[in-house]
């Protein structure tokens, strides 16, 4: 974690802030639209001018790590809970307990076994924001049509086919909408965990609270919220994308169906035109 969570930043700081402006503005028009593409831009482009662009890239960094390993383990253990009843019952009073908690309850623990800094906030916001995506996963998977798997088993689709090629292309719309939630815990959480010295954004508003400097405090504050906003209507977008080009799947799916069984059908009248046909000619 603490390798790739370097990487990140690094990358994030070495990169001049116009160039990484315009990679994000692309990122979000090819994700979302046009509109969301250019409140990106000039989102970014506002939190380099009031001077925070360096602790906005920590705060993204952080999060981007912490997302990449929510992802990472949410969905396969999402996937675990759809498919077993067992493992639901035992992981689901967990993920109560874990989203019932106080967040700054987490910081306790995490300090004991971890210390303080990025890394050990990057855990924190990982136990925190992780309970989101595992329920809409588990949610999205068993939402799927029965029929539909029904009709992949038919066609012969084996189990790691059925659920590659059914079961998440489906489910996927659901599974984003978790991602959205993921992603909007994580950035909460991310200014947060400055109190245990992670840097960012949250160290900005922590430090300016601390000496009573409201202008600093408002300046990461505002940043705060820009890049939240940012990064919600982001993958907001990718899942009301999804959602909206999942009923022509089950529609192609569904008129793939209803062609096998129109040529089962049909086969057997052939079959028996054509003895007829036969027949006559002998005849």
């Amino acid at each position: 974690m603490e390798s790739l969570l370097g990487f990140i930043q690094d990358t994030f700081h070495a990169v001049p802030y116009p160039i990484l402006i315009l990679l994000f503005s692309l990122f979000a028009w090819r994700a979302a639209t046009g509109r969301i593409a250019l409140f990106t831009a000039l989102s970014l482009a506002f939190i380099a001018i009031i001077g925070v662009w360096y602790e906005a890239m920590t705060t993204l960094a952080l999060i981007a790590t912490s997302i990449i390993l929510c992802v990472l383990i949410g969905i396969p253990t999402g996937i675990l809970c759809a498919r077993s009843d067992k493992a639901w019952s035992v992981i689901r009073p967990i993920l109560d307990i874990m989203q019932t908690t106080p967040s700054f309850v987490y910081l306790v623990p995490v300090v004991m076994l971890f210390g303080v800094g990025t890394v050990p906030g990057a855990v924190a916001v990982i136990v925190v924001a992780i309970p989101p995506l595992i329920r809409f996963t588990n949610l999205g998977i068993r939402m799927v049509d029965r029929e539909i798997v029904e009709a992949g088993i038919a066609f012969g689709a084996t189990p790691r086919q059925l659920l590659l090629e059914v079961q998440l292309p489906l489910a996927l719309p659901t599974i984003l909408g978790g991602l959205n939630q993921t992603v909007l815990m994580a950035m909460v959480m991310s200014v947060i965990v400055a109190m245990i010295g992670a840097e960012g954004l949250g160290l900005v508003v922590l430090q300016g609270l601390g000496r009573l400097d409201v202008g600093r405090a408002a300046v990461g504050g505002i940043a705060i919220v820009l890049l939240a906003i940012v990064l919600d209507r982001i993958t907001q977008a990718m899942a009301n994308e999804q959602g909206v080009q999942r009923p022509s799947f089950l529609s192609n799916f569904v008129r793939l169906l209803r062609l096998r069984r129109t040529d089962d059908e049909e086969a057997p009248i052939a079959a028996r035109a054509a003895r007829r046909g036969t027949a006559v000619d002998d005849a």
